[in-house]
């Protein structure tokens, strides 16, 4: 594992970067998850794996640091996301996000030049809480911090969902209240006009269980190409990372 020092908030970046070709892949997780435990199967798929991998732990989850003044805002994940690429450098990379990564990756592919193709994930498009945000944010960030977290960490195991849960308990609760809050908080622009704004190749993921979903429609208007992970939910890394692998790698090809 690598680590990229941020020094405007004295903190370590962790992230696997896994040699091999351009254009390079970069993964970037979902709120309370970790690039370094739900993207390596999908890195090392074997249509995929002669890429360079960049699998990035954002700040306060996974392995990376967890800074008490860091506000955990999309755009301040974005803007650290985006420093890194330079650090690496990375050039024409594509950038992979789900869930809140998605909503995250979408902001860097807007103020990066390093980035030529966007790959999201069932991406947070619109303000508003989410099942699992909601849960996080349905609770003031302290009560969260003092005995929220842990009940969080308990629901999602006995919900059948360990894996989640272990991630989870990686988190600093605080970190996480925070991100939850600012991922479903009002922006103008939204991701979603963000996301139409983009002038590069735009993919978007849906696991074959959340359909129908009325974004469909209106990504295909936008010129967003839609593809389906079969037999997933919304955690479409875990549930079929072939599939996953098989839509990235469509994507990338479509393009060529």
């Amino acid at each position: 594992m690598n680590a990229h020092y941020v020094k405007r908030h004295s903190a370590y970046l962790r992230y696997h970067d896994l040699a091999g070709s351009d254009p390079a892949l970069v993964f970037l997780h979902g709120l309370g998850s970790a690039s370094s435990s739900c993207f390596p199967r999908v890195a090392a798929h074997p249509r995929l794996r002669d890429h360079r991998s960049v699998l990035i732990d954002l700040l306060g989850h996974g392995y990376s640091d967890r800074p008490e003044e860091f506000d955990y805002a999309m755009e301040g994940h974005a803007e650290i996301v985006i420093a890194l690429l330079e650090h690496l450098p990375v050039a024409d990379c594509v950038l992979i996000g789900h869930s809140m990564g998605g909503s995250i990756a979408v902001l860097v592919a807007g103020g990066s030049e390093r980035v030529s193709q966007l790959i999201a994930a069932e991406a947070n498009l619109d303000p508003g809480p989410g099942i699992v945000s909601g849960i996080i944010t349905s609770t003031p960030e302290q009560e969260f911090v003092d005995h929220g977290h842990a009940e969080f960490v308990d629901r999602m195991r006995k919900a059948g969902f360990p894996d989640y849960a272990g991630t989870v308990q990686a988190c600093d609760p605080a970190a996480l209240h925070r991100s939850a809050a600012s991922l479903i908080a009002e922006r103008h622009p939204t991701y979603r006009e963000y996301l139409a704004r983009l002038d590069l190749p735009r993919t978007f993921l849906f696991g074959e269980e959340n359909l129908p979903d009325p974004d469909v429609g209106p990504l295909l208007a936008d010129g967003v190409e839609v593809h389906v992970i079969p037999n997933s939910g919304h955690d479409m890394m875990g549930d079929n990372p072939d599939g996953f692998a098989d839509a990235v790698a469509d994507a990338i090809e479509a393009r060529r």
